[in-house]
């Protein structure tokens, strides 16, 4: 009885302090208002539960590093929605002030997730129950006025409902998985999910491993049914963007999709893709072929082992903390001596490869070496009879071979810097016929064109295997990373990305119609490489990236006085002038604008990117075209909306461009009430009120001559008039900026000075491109 009594007193105590404990679970936040901090010891839950906030730690390279995460309550510890940067170990937390959203550490240094220059008040970062973490400005009411930031526009390595894959045409934004290094490193790895052509696709460091293939009624080609069966799938395809999201039939049970270190995407604990069982010779279940080395045949496949070592030396290591283990397994496969293959560094990074296996003891103790082994699997024996004929037909194909090589030798022209397993294929694509039509390239294939063909090695060890580190940017053509040639020459790489408007026609005819421009103001093509699929385009290092990374940052323009932005644009005009007057093709550039002209360590200017230009003949003065290509804001009316071009085409963008330089604002920055008022506009209208120089940047205002930018502007709108046969050519509007002696005629309204929008085209739709990711590119004739 007595025993019975105490059991009772124990469960009144224990309701009693649950009752104390519930209501102050419930009291842990979701919303960071002005003035709040999050630190390590706290954290935000999402407000039915199901999504939390907080920081958490790793050994990172030998240092212990914090993250900031969002992670689900109910689904594995270490798969997160959202993850920040590293910071140091020491994190004092994430604060909401002055309308900025800051990691702080304690040595003081910041990782601002949000922050703008313009006036933003009242704003929350609040932690919503799809895990989406939402920084915005509120009205009084707590109602959303606009949101400024949100996580799930930088997704971790999981996809919850609600999340895109994609991209957004008007921002350049891709929405992309990123897989972790190693399991217990949450830094991105080398394979990441996206959305292309109406299917998913899984790349490892831009390789295609995996497609889903095509979605038709709610389901994938290559993924199980009783894995999507609960999903319905939302697919939007736009003016505005591409992507793909799900949402679950079941919304009490959690769904995620996640992309693993080794390459699989898993639903829950089940598999929806095994990108670690494609090979590069399989088509097994979404797997797709890539270039196998030469000592790789078809059938080999990857096996694990564990094993005692009797000379545990490895007959070579690469240290690099920036590899994982299927980085170690792509170099091993690539290496003909290599026979097998683990991580190196105790974080499961780096590598060490083995020539040979007969050092291995296998075992099956957990705590033996665990070893990949390379193993060949061939269909069947050969008899000694086969060996015999393929003997035969191997000698007689390497005569042939030999007789074709001398044959060839002679007649080349093509310099190969390095290596020779792949540099056919860049040698057949340049001797390709391309006729003289819409891309412009005359080739008559008699003749190989005067450019460089680097080998995939060579390119692959100069940009340290397209780390995240050589990285320099994001274009229209795809990412640029920065390398260095055995010879110590710097170079920078484009390399086309399948996500991206531009495409072979593009790439070919930069290659080829660069390699024949020669100017101080252009920028200059060392050569290309290409490898199976990819694309690759070589040139000389512009250490000072482009025009808009300074001119339009408030910090980094203050770089950019008007004495170098003088000088910039003398230098772009000469570089037009050579394009269009002097240069051994008449060259109608089509896509001039910041983003394209680079700067040397002197700030010197030079052209880029002549994916889009058309060559004319001497005589032509103009021509038509059904494909519209390049950047709003800079087209001149006459092209967006009837598709004809012209030097005066560029003349306008020219104009364009020199307002931007001297206000240091973007030409679609500007909004006016309902009307929407372009910087050419803006600039219109204060020409009229006689109050030019507001327009100039402010950070130049110690520094510029008055009558020198007032002059710019003036030249500018006669640039940018409606009719072309108005505008200046390139070089009569370079002697009215440099002689002051010269009288200028007044402008007339400038074309799309409010903005309007193209009526009444007839251009079809269906070669409709995004050219760009930095600016919005179109192709069709509905402007935004």
């Amino acid at each position: 009885m007595a025993t019975n009594v105490q059991l009772l007193k124990f469960l009144f105590l224990l309701l009693f302090f649950s009752s104390l404990w519930t209501p102050h679970a419930q009291q842990i936040p979701d919303t960071l208002k002005p003035g709040d901090m999050l630190t390590s010891l706290s954290r935000l839950v999402s407000s039915e539960g199901r999504f939390t906030l907080t920081f958490t730690w790793s050994s990172l390279f030998e240092r212990n590093c914090t993250f900031l995460v969002i992670s689900s309550t109910s689904g594995p510890s270490k798969t997160y929605l959202w993850i920040s940067g590293a910071n140091d170990s020491n994190v004092l937390g994430l604060e909401n002030k002055a309308g900025a959203l800051i990691i702080m550490g304690q040595a003081g240094n910041l990782m601002t997730l949000y922050s703008s220059t313009q006036p933003t008040n009242n704003t929350v970062a609040t932690l919503l129950d799809s895990g989406n973490f939402i920084f915005q400005e509120v009205y009084s009411n707590g109602s959303t006025k606009r949101v400024l930031w949100q996580s799930f526009d930088n997704p971790g390595n999981t996809l919850v409902p609600g999340m895109k894959l994609g991209i957004n045409h008007k921002t350049g934004q891709t929405w992309s998985l990123r897989s972790w290094l190693t399991r217990d490193l949450p830094i991105p790895g080398p394979f990441s999910l996206e959305w292309e052509g109406n299917q998913l696709v899984i790349r490892r460091r831009e390789v295609v491993y995996w497609k889903s293939g095509v979605l038709r009624e709610n389901q994938f080609e290559n993924i199980s049914p009783n894995l999507t069966s609960m999903y319905h799938f939302n697919i939007v395809s736009n003016d505005d963007e591409e992507s793909f999201s799900f949402d679950s039939e079941n919304q009490n049970q959690p769904s995620q999709w996640t992309l693993t270190d080794m390459g699989r995407l898993h639903e829950g604990q089940k598999s929806m893709a095994r990108t670690d069982e494609c090979y590069g010779y399989n088509i097994d279940g979404g797997c797709q072929m890539w270039n196998l080395s030469v000592c790789r045949k078809p059938g080999y496949t990857v096996e694990l082992n564990r094993s005692y070592l009797v000379n545990g030396d490895a007959s070579y290591t690469i240290p690099d903390p920036n590899l994982g283990m299927i980085d170690c397994k792509a170099n091993c496969s690539a290496n003909c001596s290599c026979a097998a293959y683990t991580t190196l560094l105790g974080n499961w990074t780096g590598c060490r490869f083995w020539t040979t296996i007969s050092n291995f003891t296998p075992t099956d103790m957990e705590n033996s070496d665990q070893v990949y082994i390379l193993s060949p699997k061939p269909s069947q024996t050969e008899t000694g009879k086969t060996k015999w004929l393929w003997i035969a037909i191997g000698s007689i194909a390497l005569h042939v071979a030999f007789f074709c090589i001398l044959c060839y030798r002679h007649r080349r022209r093509i310099i190969v810097l390095q290596g020779n397993n792949d540099t056919n294929d860049g040698k057949q694509f340049l001797s390709s016929e391309i006729s003289m039509g819409e891309n412009g390239i005359p080739n008559n294939r008699k003749k190989a064109h005067d450019v460089s063909v680097f080998s995939y090695e060579c390119i692959t060890i100069a940009t340290n295997n397209f780390s995240l580190e050589s990285k320099l940017g994001e274009g229209g053509f795809g990412p640029v990373y920065k390398g260095k040639l055995p010879t110590g020459q710097e170079i920078a790489v484009k390399r086309l990305s399948r996500n991206s408007g531009q495409g072979i026609i593009e790439f070919k005819n930069e290659l080829i119609l660069i390699s024949k421009l020669q100017h101080t103001n252009l920028v200059k093509l060392l050569g290309c490489c290409i490898f199976g699929e990819e694309r690759m385009l070589i040139y000389e290092y512009m250490p000072n990236k482009s025009l808009d990374y300074f001119l339009f940052d408030s910090n980094r323009s203050k770089l950019l006085d008007w004495n170098k932005r003088f000088n910039i644009i003398e230098g772009i005009a000469q570089g037009m002038i050579y394009l269009h007057k002097y240069s051994r093709l008449k060259v109608i550039h089509r896509d001039l604008k910041a983003s394209n002209i680079l700067l040397d360590e002197s700030m010197n200017p030079k052209i880029s990117d002549f994916g889009m230009a058309r060559i004319f003949k001497q005589n032509e003065l103009e021509a038509n075209t059904n494909r519209i290509v390049g950047t709003y804001g800079y087209m001149p009316p006459e092209y967006a909306m009837e598709g004809v071009f012209s030097i005066k085409s560029d003349v306008y963008s020219f104009g364009v461009l020199m307002l931007e330089i001297v206000s240091g604002r973007r030409n679609n920055s500007f909004n006016q009430f309902d009307l929407v008022l372009n910087l050419v506009g803006y600039a219109w209208d204060l020409w009229k009120e006689d109050k030019g120089l507001d327009l100039v940047d402010p950070t130049i205002s110690d520094s510029f001559v008055a009558n020198q930018v007032l002059r710019c502007i003036h030249v500018s709108l006669l640039c940018v008039e409606e009719d072309a046969v108005d505008r200046p050519t390139m070089s009569d509007m370079l002697s009215m900026l440099t002689n002051e002696s010269t009288q200028l005629p007044l402008p007339k309204k400038p074309a799309f000075s409010n903005g309007r929008k193209p009526i009444g085209a007839t251009i079809p739709k269906k070669e409709s491109k995004v050219h760009t990711a930095n600016e919005i590119s179109i192709s069709d004739m509905d402007p935004r």
